[in-house]
């Protein structure tokens, strides 16, 4: 099946059903239907053929949401463009993936303008709101109320480019076919089966994950509840008051909803599944959300170049408290999802035993087709006939997978291999501590020292010797931080995802990092 026929199938059975609900009101699944039509046929009226890659720049609201099913229904390519973005990512975005359609919301007129001025290869813009020249009220005037269903388009054909993120560069483009789309969506819902038709809250941007997790869920009748961003209390109110049942967050953005005083006030009954992912989680603090919102916790693992699910942890994972052999299971990403095999491969090919440190690799249909018009990238990344994920981990004799950290986040002290995810388990186990990164900074004792950067919970204070005490305590001299500082936030990426590399650039500004 093709992405745009999952939606079409849930059109079919639930054609009354709310399908998207924002601030501007409530649009059904055959209300979107109709309107996914004419948007295909204005596009395709534009001269958009199928392949062509459209891009969508919007804060996080309905029509947005419908421009994608429009554009996918014309047989386009979506390519997301992040609104928390700078000016150069998505410009680099928009030129080398050959970006040529643009939707997008008047409240970003000044980056468009700036895009448009970059960038030659765009042909057509289209303002998703108001009336006149230029709308997307323009675009669908006087067309065709059914799009053809005859382009030719099977499970391989090119449904999205995805940016890679962006956290240690500029980002790369992942090439998304429907069998990608089609592997996601049997392996949520065989990792977490879906009693009745979902609702489920949309928070973090909808061009990543939480857009992710809404195209895989429609498959199942979803009800999207849209916030325009995160707000603790908003999301609270929403939970209750939508009776939601999914909810997709970063651990980042978990950590302020645990630390409101509000925690408490509100019914989380209805939450069949909150799922996490995008960066480690603290262990102490999945604990306490297990306790807050019930046992509806879920973990996943995967990346641009392998979405979401390689890996699952599910609620009846987490449901190990005060069993002290299986708690360890918290600190692990889960097992391998239905559709996708997960290994630990050594540097010359050879996979790993339980127990052995090595790079996380994965095979299967979850893997994207390559890097787009990046030959050697694709190449670099698909040795030995795996998709290698830069991630260090391990995995148990029971299959249960252990990221231990980045390659790249590694640090060299006094000649010993440091990873800095143990010590910041360590630091985010204290109570007055929101969220921290550990990265290496130079010294010309060590090459580089362990360095910590707090971000401390609203209202608490900690002396920095107090964590560095806790953390030799704990780890023992060599991986105690030399140094903590404390910051009133640390930089997070536009998924907010914590940016090592900008907290490193503080560091060495005028030297040169050897790792």
């Amino acid at each position: 099946m093709r992405l745009i026929d999952f939606f079409d199938r849930s059109a079919d059975r639930y054609p009354q059903r709310a399908f998207l609900v924002d601030e501007t009101g409530t649009r059904t699944y055959a209300q979107t239907r109709a309107h996914t039509h004419r948007i295909a046929n204005g596009l395709i009226a534009a001269g958009c053929t199928p392949g062509t890659k459209v891009a969508v720049f919007s804060p996080n609201l309905a029509v947005a949401f419908e421009c994608i099913l429009g554009l996918l229904r014309a047989g386009a390519a979506w390519v997301p463009l992040n609104a928390k973005n700078g000016v150069e990512e998505n410009v680099h975005i928009i030129r080398t993936f050959e970006v040529e359609y643009l939707f997008y919301h008047s409240s970003f007129q000044a980056q468009v303008d700036a895009y448009v001025a970059a960038s030659p290869g765009i042909r057509r813009l289209v303002r998703m709101d108001g009336m006149g020249e230029g709308t997307l009220a323009a675009l669908t005037d006087g067309v065709a109320d059914i799009a053809p269903d005859d382009l030719g388009l099977g499970l391989d054909t090119l449904t999205a480019v995805f940016p890679t993120g962006g956290t240690t560069g500029l980002s790369k483009g992942a090439v998304w076919s429907n069998q990608t789309w089609a592997t996601m969506i049997a392996n949520l819902h065989c990792a977490l089966p879906v009693r009745k038709p979902p609702v489920h809250l949309v928070i973090a941007p909808m061009t990543h994950a939480a857009g992710g997790v809404a195209l895989m869920l429609m498959a199942s009748g979803a009800t999207q509840v849209i916030l325009p961003g995160f707000d603790a209390k908003a999301v609270m109110e929403a939970i209750e008051r939508h009776k939601v049942t999914h909810l997709f967050l970063p651990p980042t953005a978990i950590y302020m909803l645990l630390a409101h005083p509000d925690l408490r006030q509100h019914d989380y009954s209805s939450l069949d599944y909150f799922i996490y992912a995008a960066a480690p989680m603290s262990v102490e603090k999945l604990k306490e959300a297990v306790q807050a919102f019930g046992p509806v916790m879920a973990q996943t693992f995967g990346q641009a170049e392998a979405p979401m699910l390689c890996t699952c942890l599910t609620p009846a994972d987490h449901d190990v408290l005060g069993d002290p052999v299986l708690e360890k299971r918290l600190a692990s990403c889960g097992r391998s999802t239905l559709l996708t095999e997960v290994a630990i491969m050594a540097d010359d090919g050879r996979r790993l035993p339980a127990g052995e440190v090595g790079e996380i690799v994965v095979r299967g249909p979850l893997v994207m087709k390559g890097y787009y018009k990046n030959p050697e990238a694709t190449a670099a990344a698909s040795e030995h006939g795996w998709h290698h994920t830069s991630d260090i981990g391990y995995a148990d004799e029971d299959g249960y997978v252990y990221i231990v950290d980045r390659k790249r986040d590694m640090i060299i002290s006094g000649g010993f291999n440091v990873f800095p995810s143990e010590i910041e388990q360590v630091i985010w186990s204290h109570p007055a501590v929101q969220d921290c990164a550990v990265v290496g900074a130079p010294d010309d004792k060590w090459g580089e020292a362990v360095t910590a950067c707090v971000e401390l919970k609203p209202g608490l204070a900690v002396e920095p010797a107090e964590l560095i005490a806790l953390c030799r305590d704990k780890l023992g001299p060599v991986k105690a931080p030399k140094t903590v500082e404390i910051w009133e936030t640390l930089p997070r990426s536009a998924v907010g995802k914590v940016l090592k590399r900008k907290i490193r650039e503080h560091f060495w500004a005028g030297r040169t990092r050897l790792v």
